[in-house]
């Protein structure tokens, strides 16, 4: 049986961690090279670091900090911001990430998805998708989750699954940073429709917002930002309280 991971999540803005509710009202959450070594050595399973800005502002991610951060750091690490082509995906590799995360991207160029797959693996290419419920639709968001597009969420996965992600990372816009719970129907439903591993985001409040995503969400891994970053949930804590819940995880 696989483990599941817990993932703590970076969201550079400005050279800083930053986070909001619902993607906006932004607040500084501290130095990111500071608090990716803090979670390594509180047995975080992997590490996403997300430049969030870049795609809205036009630039590639800051691939300075992707070092400086790989450095401090020995477990998997997901990249993200800003890529848009195998060279950004190449720099990003070579600068120390393990994998990295396209969005906005791999929404107006789907056919980066099986490049990237094809030229580096699908095992790194993780592909990130924000989605909000409206009117029991969960419709697509592109650049930060400011630009609404036609997909349907569980459309957009099957095709992103079949052109080569080696996972999905799925991010409730209603309930980023709300500390209410994850999204668990839809996280259960994109679980059982696809053969690859799907991270949960958004909605991670309490240590039993994490034993839900993995019992009635059935999520592969949980990732989260706030609670960890001001230090609301212990991860070793976290992980103790889930091997009690029979949740394999790696302590």
């Amino acid at each position: 049986m696989l483990t599941k991971r817990i993932i703590p999540c970076l969201d550079i803005k400005n050279g800083r961690t930053v986070k909001g509710i619902n993607f906006l009202g932004l607040k500084d959450a501290g130095d990111p090279i500071e608090l990716a070594k803090k979670y390594t050595d509180e047995g975080a399973d992997e590490l996403v670091f997300l430049d969030i800005s870049a795609t809205q502002e036009g630039r590639k991610t800051t691939k300075e900090m992707v070092l400086e951060i790989a450095k401090q750091i020995n477990i998997p690490f997901t990249v993200g911001g800003g890529i848009s082509s195998i060279e950004d995906v190449s720099i990003l590799l070579n600068n120390g990430a393990d994998k990295i995360s396209i969005n906005s991207s791999a929404v107006m160029h789907p056919e980066l998805i099986n490049q990237l797959a094809k030229t580096f693996g699908r095992q790194c290419i993780v592909v990130a998708i924000d989605a909000k419920k409206i009117n029991n639709n969960w419709n697509v968001y592109l650049s930060g989750g400011s630009i609404p597009t036609t997909l349907d969420l569980f459309s957009w996965s099957k095709e992103v699954e079949s052109r080569g992600a080696g996972e999905i990372l799925f991010t409730s816009m209603n309930h980023d940073g709300t500390k209410n719970g994850f999204a668990n129907e839809a996280l259960a439903k994109l679980s059982s429709e696809l053969n690859i591993p799907v991270i949960a985001s958004g909605g991670a409040g309490k240590q039993q917002h994490f034993i839900d995503v993995f019992k009635q969400g059935k999520a592969d891994a949980a990732l989260a930002a706030s609670v960890f970053h001001f230090g609301e949930i212990d991860i070793i804590n976290l992980k103790k309280t889930l091997k009690q819940q029979q949740i394999e995880v790696r302590l």
